[in-house]
């Protein structure tokens, strides 16, 4: 897990955003339908990294009866505290598809 460098043009209440959107999903959500949220790319980037590691935790933890969800859950407000301190989290492989896939 490796973190770009601190930005300073990283607004309080964006680190807010993307700690809240790695806490609860549905949060994520609406930050993406949020004009002036979405606007914001430390916060775009949180939310849609939130949400593509939180669709395949859910699955994969009903699947192993929630052992996968409750490491998935410590992991993600591990990467919630990291993003409140400003840092971009990457989570391997998942970052970069993102990425990729243009959604960040």
């Amino acid at each position: 897990m490796t973190q770009q460098p601190i930005n300073p043009d990283i607004t309080s209440d964006d680190k807010l955003w993307a700690l809240l959107s790695w806490l609860f999903w549905p949060v994520a959500v609406v930050m993406l339908l949020m004009d002036d949220k979405k606007a914001r790319p430390f916060i775009k980037y949180n939310a849609v990294l939130s949400l593509a590691y939180a669709v395949p935790l859910y699955v994969l933890g009903t699947i192993t009866v929630g052992c996968l969800l409750a490491l998935g859950g410590i992991y993600a407000i591990v990467l919630g505290i990291q993003a409140y301190q400003g840092k971009w989290v990457t989570v391997p492989f998942l970052s970069d598809f993102i990425k990729k896939q243009g959604w960040a």
